[in-house]
């Protein structure tokens, strides 16, 4: 599977994370930038999901394409590490302002690095 091909489809993720005494939090998020074939990043907001990363570093991903019929990925992931700063971090808020809108990626302010430890299809 080629993330960088499968990425530029459009579609629906879910990113779904849980806390350290286990309470399970599930959230739309955006495509991830591809930075290799094992590690994907995604810009956070100071919300569930990224406090849930924080104490525990198990998350998975969920990404439906918007073709029809349940073409996608389920991936599991590990957090390597988060960035509060730096070119790929710009590059985040300045796309969500584009996709979500004007000032939007002003509430970005984490670029969470994730390593892929499994992948499974939707089906």
């Amino acid at each position: 599977m080629k993330f960088s091909e499968l990425f530029t489809n459009p579609g629906l993720g879910i990113m779904s994370t849980a806390a350290a005494d286990g309470s399970v939090n599930s959230a739309v998020y955006s495509r991830p930038h591809v930075i290799d074939e094992t590690t994907l990043v995604w810009g956070m907001t100071d919300r569930r999901t990224y406090r849930n990363i924080c104490e525990n570093r198990h998350a998975s991903f969920l990404f439906k394409t918007g073709s029809p019929g349940f073409s996608g990925v389920r991936l599991t992931l590990e957090l390597i590490r988060t960035e509060e700063e730096g070119e790929l971090l710009n590059t985040i808020k300045a796309n969500t302002d584009v996709v979500v809108g004007p000032l939007a990626g002003a509430a970005v302010t984490h670029a969470a690095w994730f390593t892929v430890t499994e992948i499974r299809n939707l089906i």
